[in-house]
């Protein structure tokens, strides 16, 4: 699935990244410890997280992530909009908490 088709099932907000929305994912990783994903996360996966600063920008880019979704109404910060932007890694947005939206992917990974 094409980041794009979550963003159209799931009705996330695209903040920032327009250009990588064509990209493959692969599967998900849900957690707000950057270490953490830096070292589980794979590559072409959708990142959840409520952490909006740029350090998440420079794991997504270091991972190859998909993109990342922020959670719970959350907007990343300037300059992380504006890397998301540089290095073509979708930035999207929901209300819902990182539990409802975790699932929500998964069960639309599932296909």
């Amino acid at each position: 699935m094409k980041v794009c088709d979550l963003v159209n099932k799931l009705n996330l907000q695209v903040y920032a990244g327009e250009k990588g929305l064509s990209r493959e994912i692969t599967g998900g990783y849900t957690s707000d410890l950057l270490s953490d994903v830096m070292g589980n996360a794979e590559q072409g996966e959708i990142w959840v997280t409520l952490q909006t600063h740029k350090n998440t920008m420079a794991i997504a880019s270091l991972k190859d992530l998909a993109a990342i979704v922020l959670v719970k109404g959350n907007q990343p910060e300037a300059d992380t909009a504006k890397m998301s932007n540089e290095e073509e890694i979708p930035i999207l947005g929901t209300t819902l908490s990182s539990f409802e939206i975790t699932g929500r992917i998964f069960e639309a990974l599932k296909l």
